[in-house]
């Protein structure tokens, strides 16, 4: 195994940068100048990706940026000790300690293992202090050498972390009795100290997965707990005994990312949190899950647990337990959209596809055509298929299999709503409930009133105490059963006809606005909405609403096709207009990354994924997003003034068959991208702050800055 770190990778004392991104960027471009990545560019943006989830700076002025990206091609360890320090996030101020941990996107366990062991190191105080007093670079290599089981050195490497060893458990608190003497009366259940099992992951499962596990087994020694660690890293991990898991009062999940094996923890109190609380608060964690060892209504992992998300709470019965409503809520409607879009475009391209072979009067005699004809009794009247009787037949097909997922809409959109609430268990419930909403003509609002019934309901009935011999039955008949009679009954006997007076309005007012020409102010208002958060809840409702209408829209209705097409449009803008304004118009104002992007965003744009212009977005949003409304605005209104109507809910371009008049789509679309493209030009001239003209005036040239290999005493080139 090659040499984790080198002379060449280590800078001290050096200014590498005022921010992050800076120290960053050029510790990336240390790692390719010594030829152990090949793209300084990617392996920055794979890095800088995992600090935008989540930053890196730790207390004890540590910060450990690290990715496993495709660009690397050795593992490495690039160091910087930083005068003065740099602010990485940590609660406590700026750090001086840097760890770039760059990894290959396909690294063998051995190599991750290795990686690991210096996230362990971190946490060790005598450690972090060698690595302040070294004097030269070679010293640097030599204590972190030590600690990684490399090279010659004197130092020692740090004490593996416990994992599922039953026997450091009971280590960590012999020296307090069985009956909890030594330990506070807080941590101690029915007179013996408390029996907790956590589990610790992050994104990448190299470094806070490990740093976590140290600093919660060190705190749960300390308080003189029975604390066993499930660490689960990238290079696998160990699965705590079943007896271990049993005996347990509590579970702490200190995790970015989904709990693998999660049934294992079914009706055990939890906390929840993500990893750096882990790290920094780990003693406050173990209180908390003793706490909730005690709380008999407090929250348990949901029987019949596959998988959940356990850093925004997950879909585990968590809902109430982490982040603030809003929070909840935003996370809880934006799982039930993302399932549901897969029905969505799969529906909408086969319908698209219907109308292409078998003509726009498809949808009056598909179901007949399809019940009474077959490949080999081809129908013979009313044919309006351009392609004669064998179109007709196959549109019909088409049109009838896309028009039949689109009806799994709004069942789909509830029945994922429950399931991000309840897990599992309120699947069936949500889909039901959906269903009824369609029943009741409550439409998509009645979907998620009735989705976000049955996630509840069947998320409290997740938590109720239940003997041994009924847990098996709870989560695959007893909860969807009596959840889905509460959250169906509730839709049927009081919420359903009113959303579906609520909906009639809507449809009224729409088809008015149509009539009377204002509905060009609807285009204009689905425009913003469509550009304001790039694919974010507000995105996402104008889609909704506009899929909805779809889905339901009676023989002769245009206003429906007329919003599909303002809602498409529109948000094709942002990434075409980014792609636009960085790859042809102002090359020179935008950094060789966001120039890389921007080529992926004419795809993107094309085919109305509107995220592909967050990356921009997410650099310069004061920018970026009142250009991108600007734009969207411009085009919903054109799309309206030319009765562009789509008869497809996605697909971009790639659908130009299913939306007519095809010119008046095309000319809006343009409008609008050019007027945003030009407006953040504009606004990247001449609105920039003073401090952020400097820092991008290294790309007045238009090529990239060229990466030279840097010296201990001459720190890489930083890159605004």
């Amino acid at each position: 195994m090659s040499q984790t770190i080198t002379t060449e990778l280590v800078s001290l004392d050096g200014e590498l940068g005022d921010d992050k991104a800076s120290v960053i960027r050029a510790l990336a471009e240390r790692v390719v100048a010594q030829g152990r990545a090949t793209d300084a560019a990617a392996l920055f943006a794979d890095a800088w990706a995992r600090e935008e989830k989540d930053e890196t700076g730790l207390p004890g002025g540590i910060a450990i940026p690290h990715a496993k990206s495709p660009a690397v091609t050795v593992p490495s360890l690039a160091f910087a000790r930083l005068d003065p320090g740099v602010a990485f996030g940590a609660p406590d101020g700026p750090a001086d300690l840097v760890f770039l941990i760059a990894a290959p996107a396909d690294a063998a366990e051995a190599h991750l293992a290795v990686l690991s062991r210096l996230a362990r190191s971190l946490m060790q105080d005598e450690f972090t202090a060698r690595l302040r007093a070294a004097t030269t670079a070679e010293e640097v290599v030599g204590i972190v050498g030590g600690a990684l089981g490399e090279g010659d050195a004197a130092a020692t490497a740090a004490p593996a972390v416990t994992q599922a060893d039953p026997g450091a458990s009971a280590s960590a608190s012999a020296s307090a009795s069985a009956s909890g003497h030594g330990v506070a009366d807080a941590l101690s259940i029915e007179g013996r100290p408390a029996r907790i099992v956590a589990v610790t992951a992050c994104a990448t499962g190299i470094a806070h997965t490990f740093m976590a596990a140290d600093a919660l087994t060190a705190a749960g020694k300390k308080a003189g707990i029975d604390l066993v660690v499930e660490p689960q890293g990238s290079s696998g991990y160990q699965a705590v005994a079943p007896s271990i898991i049993e005996n347990a009062d509590a579970v702490v999940f200190a995790t970015d990312v989904d709990v693998r094996e999660l049934n294992r923890f079914a009706g055990k109190p939890v906390v929840r949190s993500g990893v750096k609380r882990g790290i920094e608060q780990p003693l406050q964690l173990i209180e908390e899950a003793v706490a909730a060892a005690k709380d008999p209504n407090g929250a348990r992992v949901a029987a019949g647990s596959a998988t959940a998300s356990s850093a925004g709470g997950g879909a585990s019965g968590s809902t109430a337990s982490t982040g603030s409503f809003g929070a909840r809520i935003q996370r809880v409607l934006l799982t039930g959209v993302s399932y549901m879009i897969p029905f969505v475009a799969g529906g909408g391209l086969l319908i698209a596809l219907g109308f292409l072979l078998g003509g726009f009067e498809v949808t009056a005699h598909a179901s007949t055509v399809i019940v009474q004809n077959s490949l080999w009794d081809l129908p013979t009247q009313d044919i309006t298929s351009p392609l004669g009787p064998l179109g007709q037949y196959l549109g019909s097909v088409a049109f009838m299999i896309g028009s039949t997922s689109m009806n799994f809409l709004v069942s789909a959109l509830a029945g994922y709503i429950a399931f991000a609430i309840a897990d599992r268990p309120g699947i069936a419930p949500g889909f039901v409930a959906g269903a009824v909403a369609v029943l009741m003509s409550a439409g998509f609002i009645g979907g998620i009133i009735g989705g976000l019934l049955a996630g509840v309901i069947a998320l409290y009935l997740t938590r109720l105490p239940a003997p041994r011999w009924l847990r098996g039955l709870m989560p695959v008949v007893i909860i969807p059963l009596l959840a889905s009679i509460v959250a169906s009954g509730i839709m049927i006997l009081f919420l359903g006809r009113p959303i579906a007076w609520l909906m009639e309005r809507m449809t009224e007012g729409l088809n008015a606005l149509a009539a009377t020409g204002a509905i060009v102010v609807v285009g204009v208002i689905v425009g913003l909405m469509q550009c304001f958060d790039l694919g974010g809840p507000v995105n996402k409702v104008a889609y909704a609403f506009a899929v909805a209408g779809l889905s339901t829209a009676a023989p002769g209705e245009t206003a429906p096709y007329l919003i599909m097409a303002a809602v498409m449009a529109a948000g094709m803008v942002p990434p075409l207009a980014m792609a636009l304004a960085s790859t042809v118009l102002a090359r020179k104002l935008f950094t060789p990354l966001e120039r890389q992007n921007g080529v992926a965003a004419w795809l993107l744009g094309a085919s109305f994924i509107s995220e592909g212009a967050i990356p921009f977005a997410a650099a310069d949003p004061l920018r970026v997003i009142p250009a991108s409304m600007a734009g969207g605005a411009v085009t919903g209104a054109l799309t309206m003034v030319f009765g562009v109507q789509s008869y497809a809910p996605h697909g971009g371009i790639f659908v130009f068959f299913a939306i007519t008049p095809l010119w008046g789509f095309l000319l809006a679309l343009v409008a609008g991208t050019v007027v945003s493209a030009v407006l953040v030009i504009v606004l990247k001239r001449f609105v920039a702050p003073k401090e952020l003209r400097e820092a991008e005036a290294p790309f007045e040239a238009d090529e990239a800055v060229p990466v030279q290999a840097p010296t201990a005493k001459t720190p890489a080139p930083a890159v605004a």
